[in-house]
């Protein structure tokens, strides 16, 4: 049992990261569909970076570049050009897919250097790691694994507790009324798609870079489309994100351990599960009328100065 948490933690990773950075994104009143394309890009320009230089940091940096460039081009085309954003979004997945796939046909099958897997071996805490059943699974992972640990604790703290995340509930709940405050709307949206955009990028470069250890086609799989539904099943919280990302990374990787146990069920099955888990979570959020269950107000909501 403890095995699979763990490796449902480790699978969880990606989808929470990039979660957190939709959910930046859509609080600034956006709504970007390309989040698998911007996770594609940071697993291609990551792994590539980190190839060739044989530097875990430089990897991961080069991830979380790739994507801050994909989503500032989703932020001029929406926010300054004010282009419709759900088509904008799903271009960008477009271009994400053929993108690392024309780049990353000359690195398919190499693996990445030995210093970058030592780097994300497992490092068991003190302490920590010697609590029955938890210790193992949530302190027993490496070093990217504690650092998302954080990141949720900054985010919440930044969004909930801090004025700057005020300004940015207010952006994306009324922009004419945050703009008649002083704040700065289009400096909110930019900073916040470009960030959050960013951190999709970090996430693919993880699945490259950690999780798959070599470059592979089509290395996200669709998981940008499942971060995009756990947004909503979040209810656009980055801590009630963690949980949603665990479930959906134990998920994803239930059907290698039925295998394991001798359980023999069809593999199209199992690739169906987080799928249509999203499905389901999604009718269930859509019947949930709570305040703090709804989106941002100004969601997809293009926003200038003049209209007002």
């Amino acid at each position: 049992m403890e095995g699979f948490l763990a490796a449902a933690l480790v699978a969880s990773i990606p989808l929470l990261i990039a979660t957190i950075g939709e959910i930046l994104t859509e609080k600034a009143g956006l709504l970007n569909l390309g989040v698998e394309g911007l996770m594609l890009l940071g697993a291609v320009m990551g792994f590539i970076a980190g190839y060739e230089s044989g530097n875990p940091w430089a990897g991961l940096m080069g991830a979380f570049l790739a994507g801050c460039c994909g989503s500032l081009m989703f932020a001029i085309l929406t926010i300054s050009l004010r282009a419709n954003q759900v088509v904008t979004g799903l271009t960008l997945t477009i271009f994400g897919a053929g993108f690392a796939s024309f780049v990353g046909k000359d690195y398919i099958g190499l693996p990445v250097p030995a210093l970058i897997r030592e780097t994300f071996s497992p490092l068991a805490l003190p302490v920590l790691s010697d609590i029955p059943l938890l210790g193992p699974v949530f302190f027993h992972q490496d070093v990217f694994i504690y650092g998302s640990y954080f990141l949720v604790i900054i985010i919440c703290l930044y969004l909930y507790r801090t004025r700057f995340g005020l300004n940015l509930k207010a952006v994306g709940e009324s922009a004419a009324s945050a703009d008649a405050a002083g704040v700065r709307i289009s400096l909110y949206r930019y900073l916040h798609t470009v960030g959050g955009g960013g951190l999709c990028g970090l996430a693919g470069g993880y699945m490259s870079l950690v999780m798959m250890s070599v470059w592979v086609e089509n290395v996200v799989a669709g998981r940008g489309w499942i971060a995009v539904a756990l947004v909503i099943f979040a209810a656009w919280n980055p801590f009630k994100a963690l949980g949603g990302a665990f479930l959906f990374g134990g998920l994803s990787i239930l059907g290698f351990r039925m295998q394991s146990m001798g359980i023999h069920v069809s593999q199209y099955w199992i690739d169906m599960l987080p799928y249509a888990a999203t499905i389901l979570i999604i009718i269930l959020s859509s019947r949930n009328n709570r305040k703090e269950n709804q989106p941002p107000a100004d969601l997809s909501v293009s926003y200038f100065r003049e209209d007002r």
